[in-house]
């Protein structure tokens, strides 16, 4: 559960900025959306081989 502590003369903008952040970097809706199916874990592991490998190639590209 996220808590979000408002400061005394914070302005509400800003705390609602730092939930969103907050939120975005637990990966919350990432979490509910992969649990919403079944996925194989070889399909898991070809997923993140190819994410990896694409990381690489783009490293790779800005050392040239």
């Amino acid at each position: 559960m996220l808590k979000i502590i408002v400061k005394d003369g914070e302005n509400i903008e800003r705390a609602l900025k730092r939930y969103k952040r907050k939120h975005r970097n637990i990966k919350v809706m990432q979490n509910l959306r992969d649990g919403q199916f079944f996925t194989k874990p070889s399909v898991k592991r070809r997923r993140e081989v190819q994410k990896a490998a694409y990381i690489q190639n783009l490293r790779d590209q800005e050392e040239i």
